[in-house]
């Protein structure tokens, strides 16, 4: 598999050709249904692609990074799976620019509805959902994996579908906002998620923290995340594991060494043979054969 250097097409900032799906290592009779709407906004549109299979498929849900600002489903490292026996997602969400926080993450969970609903039609197994994301995208597939028993965070859903995700990939996402939008800087991407700084929107920054939601019950995690960050430093995905720790919830943190946010440090670490097979196994632990949850 040519693992590394896709890996690292894709985290690249221009994203990869609109033909995804047509990586070298996508079985035969692989599918793809493009711009799919899942709800009534703009940027309410995901990407799936499923290869061709004689029983239900587990799913891979990427989330773009691009300080909730920018960036685009485009360019989903997770097509590396197909050849594993996973579906594909990529989702688009809305901008900070459009709607403050939680908008965003009211949008994630109502694509994971989406696919869950219409899971027959695409041949996916409803029960073993995986969510990976980097950056801003981090942070989204971290509050998917521990709101999914939080009610006031489910947005305005249409169906009683739940939004609970079986495992979660997190690259590098934020974690305690507070840390990361200082007094008066108005042109910081966590001020404008919020919609104000984190001590004028303290409630909404706490409500916007994976950490304020960790409880026993949720999803596993395997967090990367280099220790050379300048954008959004290790300390945020420590806490994050300190929290999952002492919840009893099954996680790791891998961090690895002289990688800042996302370069290519980071991309030739996580894509090495070490690292590459703790991600493939981690999701067939928890995705294969899942138990309903």
């Amino acid at each position: 598999m040519r693992w590394l250097s896709l890996l690292a097409a894709c985290l690249l900032s221009s994203p990869l050709s609109a033909q995804v799906p047509k990586s070298p290592d996508a079985p035969e009779g692989t599918r793809t249904s493009k711009d799919v709407s899942y709800g009534p906004h703009e940027r309410n549109k995901l990407d799936l692609t499923v290869p061709k299979a004689d029983k239900p498929l587990p799913l891979v849900i990427w989330v773009h990074g691009g300080g909730w600002e920018f960036g685009d489903k485009a360019g989903n490292p997770a097509v590396l799976l197909l050849a594993k026996g996973y579906a594909v997602a990529s989702i688009n969400y809305r901008y900070s620019k459009q709607a403050v926080f939680p908008a965003q993450l009211h949008d994630c969970k109502a694509a994971v509805r989406f696919l869950r609903d219409n899971a027959a039609k695409y041949n996916l197994d409803p029960n073993a959902f995986g969510v990976w994301g980097a950056s801003a995208g981090g942070h989204l597939v971290a509050l998917l994996g521990t709101t999914g028993d939080v009610p006031e965070l489910e947005g305005d859903a249409k169906t009683k579908t739940s939004s609970k995700v079986q495992a979660v990939c997190d690259w590098f996402g934020p974690t305690d906002l507070t840390k990361l939008s200082p007094q008066g800087a108005a042109a910081n991407p966590v001020t404008k998620l919020l919609g104000g700084s984190t001590g004028e929107k303290a409630e909404l920054a706490k409500l916007a923290n994976p950490i304020t939601h960790v409880t026993k019950n949720d999803a596993p995690f395997l967090t990367f995340h280099g220790d050379k960050d300048s954008l959004v430093p290790v300390s945020q995905s420590e806490l994050l594991q300190a929290a999952l720790t002492k919840a009893g919830v099954e996680s790791e943190l891998v961090v690895l060494k002289g990688a800042d946010h996302g370069n290519g440090e980071f991309r030739t670490q996580v894509g090495n043979a070490e690292n590459r097979k703790k991600l493939l196994a981690f999701f067939d632990r928890h995705l294969k054969a899942a138990p309903p949850k």
